[in-house]
């Protein structure tokens, strides 16, 4: 079998999907599959101009006006054992060009398609932006088979398509780093100097301390994360630490962290894989109370790495937790009181953390480490492969693969 991955083009700077891609295309390799990525090429959007929101349109005309007419001129050199897998159903204008060859379409999230139909006010969408995601929706759907990385994430798909697909499944993410438990003092001693490097030595993980995992995207709710610090902080004793890893901080969300009164707000941004391994194994908790997610990846990161977590009562968030996750709910972003009551809420969950015995830690850490058994990667790699196979009328699979291309 040959699989051709249609994947991000490396100028939009994602790494999440490209990561994605690689993962499951070098398990598939490793399978004795051969594999292939095609993107788009890189013509209008290198061309030099004076503003970045210009060179953004100038790529999409590479990615939406050339490469389809590229995909469809290589795709037709393919042999009759290719299945073309679509990492990313946002590449969904690219499904027309191969709904009618053997093809899988990855599903991970639809917070973008849903902003753009007004589902979340705290996210609004131009026109420009509702008219993209239009497009994008009228070309995933010629899709006939797709696997959705969570329950959730499927029931927007199906929400969506405007007929039955041939072919839906659920395939959990799996964990494509190896997370684990580590050595307390020599995690904190990696995290700590890295931590150092970057100007953030204020915090010493021996001590323990908060964590919170994600970028500054309106569904990570960081704002959320340190007003409940900040209502936690204002508490009996002497509060531990809350290190947001992750993108840069807002000037907003900065302006935030500066008027926490008691304990300390620490940002650390470009944290290699090792640092952010060392900070699950050391933290106290990990506080990720997401307002939206396509699946959630910090949950099962730090419970591997037995570290307990507290997150959003709601899908897909309690679906990846399960039984060993310490919930709250969404916050409502309803106001300033509504907000509020959130905010203490979730200040009660970093005090039970805080002061948990040595007992029930071990139990949150035991269950966590239970739980990610369902996030294992060959269990994964094996439900892709199947999906991937199923799309073949069984003599193809015999055929050989597809010649080089000379594009």
């Amino acid at each position: 079998m040959t699989l051709i991955f249609l994947c991000h083009p490396p100028t939009l700077g994602s790494t999440s999907m490209p990561r994605f891609a690689r993962m499951i295309g070098e398990g598939m390799r490793g399978r004795g599959h051969a594999v292939e990525y095609w993107t788009s090429p890189h013509v209008f959007g290198r061309l030099p101009v004076p503003k970045p929101s210009l060179r953004k349109w100038l790529g999409y005309i590479d990615q939406f006006l050339i490469f389809p007419w590229v995909l469809r001129r290589r795709a037709s050199r393919c042999s009759a054992d290719t299945v073309f897998v679509v990492a990313d159903q946002a590449l969904g204008m690219w499904v027309p060009v191969i709904a009618d060859r053997p093809h899988v379409i990855h599903c991970h999230d639809f917070l973008a398609q849903r902003s753009a139909l007004g589902e979340f006010p705290e996210n609004p969408t131009g026109w420009s932006g509702r008219k993209y995601q239009a497009l994008i929706r009228r070309g995933y759907r010629r899709g006939r088979c797709f696997l959705s990385v969570s329950r959730k994430t499927q029931e927007d798909l199906h929400r969506f398509l405007e007929r039955e697909p041939d072919s839906s499944e659920v395939v959990y993410n799996p964990l494509n780093y190896p997370f684990s438990p580590l050595d307390s003092v020599v995690a904190s001693a990696t995290l700590g100097a890295e931590l150092a490097v970057i100007g953030s030595a204020d915090l010493d993980p021996g001590n323990g301390f908060f964590l919170h995992v994600g970028g500054n995207q309106w569904y990570k709710n960081r704002h959320g994360v340190v007003q409940a610090y900040s209502v936690y902080a204002r508490g009996p004793g002497i509060p531990l630490p809350l290190l947001l890893a992750g993108a840069p901080p807002t000037a907003e969300l900065r302006a935030l962290a500066n008027s926490v009164r008691h304990g300390r707000v620490v940002f650390a941004s470009g944290l290699s894989n090792d640092a952010i391994h060392a900070a699950y194994a050391t933290a106290t908790a990990l506080v990720f109370p997401s307002l939206e997610e396509g699946f959630g990846w910090p949950i099962a990161e730090a419970m591997a790495c037995g570290c307990p977590v507290i997150t959003t009562d709601a899908a897909p968030m309690n679906e990846v937790g399960g039984t060993a996750a310490i919930y709250v709910s969404r916050r409502p972003g309803d106001g300033a009181a509504g907000d509020a009551a959130w905010a203490q809420e979730a200040a009660a969950r970093f005090v039970e953390l805080a002061n948990a015995r040595l007992a029930q830690r071990s139990a949150w850490r035991e269950a966590g480490l239970n739980n990610i058994a369902r996030f294992s990667l060959t269990a994964a790699l094996d439900a892709y492969e199947m999906a991937y196979k199923s799309q073949l009328p069984l003599h193809s699979l015999h055929e050989s693969p597809i010649e080089e291309s000379d594009l």
